[in-house]
C-alpha cells in the first residue's frame, strides 16, 4: 500500500506518525512555495530562492517536505548540500534514508548506486560542502548528461554558512561557490533553494549575484517552541540570571582553585534539573553548556576548573555544608517548575551522581571529534566554543553559561549560538546565566530578527529588506559582502536631498500650515513624518531615497514603543543650492538634543535664482534616525 503512494504523501504519513503539528506545518510551507512562490516557473530557468526559519525549529523537516512535493511535480534530481563536519553530514545523510524511502538516496561516494539506477526513483544525492566532493560530484552529474533535459533542484542546507562567496571583495571567487555555480549552470533549468535561521548574508548578496534570493518564505515554528521571544524579551524573563563580567577570572589559568559565583550557581542549577529529569527516567539527557570563549585553551582551562569544582561540591556533600546555597537554587526552580524534585530527594541523587562521578564533562571545539562524544544521555556539562554553533542540536539543555565577548560581533554567528532554543525543552527548568551587556546585546538581536522577519511576513519582497542593528553589531562577515554595493544608513547622522526635485510643493504646504516655524520643534505621530517623506523626492535615489527612510522607520517601529517623531519647520529660508550642509547649528543641536526618536526637519527654500535655483519655492527634507541604529541593504 505504501509504494502506491506519491512521494509526498509518503513523508508525511512518516511525519505524522509522530508529530500532527509538524506535519501540518509542512504541508503550510510546501504549499506556500509551489503555490505562491514558484508557480511560475517554467522549466527553463534558474531561480533562487530562501526557505528562512528559527534555529533549531524543524528546517530539515521542511526542506524534506519541499524534495518530496518537487519529485511529485516532475523533478527527478536533487542535490542536498550540508556541512562538512562529518558526523553532522552522516546525521542527515541517515535522516533522509529514513524518511525519504521513495528516494535514491545517494551518499558521496555513491557513484555507482547513482549511475546504476539512475531515475527509475527521484534521486536525491546529499553532499558536503568540500571542493574536492562538489568538483567531483559535478563532473559526474556532466558526464551523465540527465540535466541536458532536466530541471535540477538544489538545497542548501545553512545556505550562509560555506557557499558564499568570501572573496568578493577581492574579485576572485572560492572554489566551493565556484563549483555550486558551475553545477546551476551546466543544468538546462533549476531551484537553488537556501536554507537558514540566519539569512543577513544572503540578503545582502549583490543584485547582481546568483546567489541573492529572487524570494523568501518564512515559516513560523510550533507552539511548543522556545526561541528568541521566550528568552530574550525587553521584559527580563525568569529564565535569566544576570551575573558580574566574570570570564577574566575565569579563564585565568593562574587561578586554578577560583570558580566564578556564576558558573557556581549554573552547575548547581543544572545538578537540580538532572536530579528531577534522571530521577524519573533512566535514559533521560540533562545538559549544561558553558560557552566562555572561541579559544581552545580557554576551553582546556575551565575544564579543569569545573572538574575541581564538582570536588568540592561533593565535599560539601560529604560535610553537609551545601545546603544553603543549593536550597536557594531549588526554591528558585521549584517556582517555575511546581512539580520539581522534592528537595531531599534531590539532594541524595546529586550526591549519588558526585559520588559515582556519573557526570560527563565534554569539550567541543575544533580539535574534537564529535562523533566520539556522547551527549545524547545522562548529565552532560559541555565546554566549548565555535563548535557550538550551527547544526549541533543538544538534547535535553536546561542550562546555559555565556560569557563570549567580542569587540564587534557578527549577528548571524552569535544567533547561532543559541543551541537552547528549540523543543525538546522543559520551560520551568531553563535558565541562562549571562552578564548585563550580553543580555542586553541578545534582546537587541532578538529585537532586530523581529523586525527582519516582519519585514518579510509584510512585503514579501527582497528588495524592499532593511537589516536593522545597534551599532556596534555587524550583521554578518564583511568577507562575504560585495562592499561596494552596500548601503549603510546610520542613525544620528543627518541625510538630506543635494538634489531635491521642486515638486510636490503645495502639497507639504497644506500638510504642515499647523506647525507653527516659531515653535522650535513638534513632537508629532510617526504616521505624520512618514506622509510628509512620502512627498519629498530627488533627481537621484543614491542622493536620496525616500522611501528607504520610510521603510527603515516602518521596520523600526514594529518592533519599538516610541510612536513619536520630532517635525521642525523652518520657512522663508533663502540658501544656496547643493549646499554642503542643510541645517543651521541651532537646529542642529535641537535635533541632537532627540537621541532615540526620528527627527525630520523641513525647510522651506525661496528658491531665489541668485542662489542657483529657478526661482520657484521648495521643501527640502533633513531625517536623522535614532542614534543606537544602522541600516543596511544592498544595492
Amino acid at each position: 500500500m505504501l509504494n502506491n503512494l506519491k512521494n509526498f504523501e509518503t513523508y508525511i504519513n512518516n511525519i505524522k506518525s509522530s508529530s500532527k503539528e509538524l506535519s501540518d506545518s509542512i504541508i503550510q510551507t510546501v504549499n506556500e512555495i509551489f503555490n505562491n512562490k514558484l508557480k511560475d516557473f517554467n522549466y527553463q530557468e534558474h531561480i533562487t530562492g530562501l526557505l528562512l526559519g528559527n534555529v533549531q525549529s524543524g528546517k530539515t523537516s521542511h526542506l524534506f517536505g519541499i524534495i518530496s512535493d518537487a519529485a511529485d511535480k516532475g523533478f527527478q534530481i536533487f542535490v542536498l548540500l550540508t556541512t562538512d563536519i562529518n558526523y553532522l553530514y552522516l546525521q542527515t545523510y541517515e535522516r533522509a534514508l529514513k524518511l525519504l524511502d521513495t528516494f535514491n538516496v545517494c551518499n558521496e561516494h555513491d557513484f555507482t548506486r547513482f549511475n546504476q539506477i539512475g531515475l527509475k526513483k527521484p534521486a536525491l544525492i546529499i553532499l558536503k560542502k568540500n571542493t574536492k566532493i562538489l568538483k567531483k560530484w559535478r563532473n559526474i552529474l556532466i558526464a551523465s548528461k540527465l540535466l541536458n533535459e532536466r530541471p535540477l533542484f538544489i538545497i542548501d542546507d545553512e545556505g550562509d554558512a560555506a557557499s558564499l562567496n568570501n572573496l568578493i571583495n577581492k574579485d576572485e571567487q572560492t572554489k566551493i561557490n565556484q563549483h555550486i555555480e558551475s553545477i546551476i549552470n551546466n543544468s538546462t533549468s533549476s531551484i537553488y533553494l537556501q536554507v537558514t535561521a540566519t539569512p543577513q548574508s544572503i540578503i545582502l548578496q549583490s543584485k547582481l549575484s546568483d546567489f541573492r534570493p529572487k524570494f523568501i518564505y518564512y515559516f513560523s515554528p510550533g507552539k511548543k517552541y522556545l526561541g528568541g521571544s521566550f528568552f530574550y524579551n525587553d521584559i527580563k524573563s525568569y529564565v535569566i540570571k544576570t551575573i558580574e563580567d566574570e570570564n577574566h577570572k575565569l579563564k585565568d589559568e593562574d587561578e586554578d582553585q577560583y570558580i566564578s559565583k556564576g558558573l557556581n550557581d549554573s552547575i548547581l542549577t543544572f545538578l537540580i534539573s538532572a536530579s528531577h529529569i534522571l530521577h524519573k527516567d533512566n535514559n533521560g539527557v540533562c545538559t549544561l553548556l558553558i560557552h566562555p570563549s572561541n579559544r581552545i585553551q580557554d576551553h582546556k582551562t575551565v575544564d579543569i576548573k569545573i572538574k575541581e569544582h564538582l570536588n568540592c561540591i561533593f565535599l560539601a556533600f560529604e560535610e553537609n555544608t551545601i545546603d544553603d546555597e543549593l536550597k536557594q537554587i531549588w526554591a528558585d526552580l521549584q517556582n517555575t517548575q511546581p512539580d520539581l524534585l522534592d528537595y531531599d530527594d534531590s539532594k541524595d541523587f546529586i550526591h549519588y551522581l558526585l559520588k559515582e562521578q556519573d557526570i560527563k564533562i565534554m569539550i567541543m571545539n575544533s580539535k574534537s571529534n564529535i562523533a566520539d562524544i556522547n551527549y545524547h544521555t545522562g548529565a552532560n556539562i559541555i565546554i566549548g566554543g565555535n563548535s557550538l554553533g550551527r547544526g549541533i542540536t543538544f538534547p535535553g539543555l536546561q542550562t546555559v553559561y555565556y560569557s563570549r565577548r567580542s569587540k564587534k560581533p557578527n549577528a548571524d554567528t552569535y544567533w547561532q549560538h543559541c543551541r537552547m532554543f528549540g523543543y525538546d525543552r522543559i520551560p520551568g527548568l531553563m535558565r541562562i546565566y549571562i552578564p548585563d551587556f550580553l543580555l542586553k546585546m541578545f534582546i537587541e538581536l532578538n529585537n532586530s530578527n523581529q523586525i527582519l522577519i516582519n519585514q518579510i511576513q509584510k512585503d514579501k519582497n527582497i528588495n524592499d529588506i532593511h537589516l536593522i542593528y545597534p551599532d556596534g553589531i555587524n550583521p554578518t562577515r564583511k568577507q562575504v559582502i560585495d562592499q561596494k554595493n552596500l548601503i549603510m544608513i546610520n542613525g544620528g547622522v543627518n541625510y538630506f536631498p543635494y538634489f531635491p526635485k521642486q515638486k510636490n510643493t503645495e502639497l507639504i504646504d497644506a500638510l504642515l500650515s499647523e506647525y507653527d516655524q516659531t515653535i522650535p520643534y513638534h513632537e508629532v505621530d510617526i504616521n505624520i513624518i512618514l506622509k510628509i517623506l512620502l512627498l519629498t523626492e530627488s533627481e537621484s535615489l543614491d542622493d536620496w531615497n525616500n522611501k528607504s527612510f520610510i521603510k527603515i522607520i516602518e521596520a523600526y517601529l514594529k518592533e519599538n514603543t516610541k510612536k513619536k517623531g520630532i517635525l521642525i519647520v523652518r520657512k522663508d529660508r533663502d540658501i544656496k543650492k547643493n549646499p554642503r550642509t542643510l541645517l543651521s547649528e541651532d537646529d542642529r543641536l535641537l535635533g541632537d538634543q532627540f537621541e532615540d526618536l526620528s527627527i525630520l526637519t523641513m525647510y522651506r527654500i525661496k528658491g531665489s535664482s541668485d542662489k542657483g535655483w529657478n526661482g520657484i519655492p521648495l521643501w527640502i527634507p533633513n531625517i536623522k534616525l535614532p542614534n543606537d541604529l544602522v541600516s543596511y541593504a544592498m544595492i
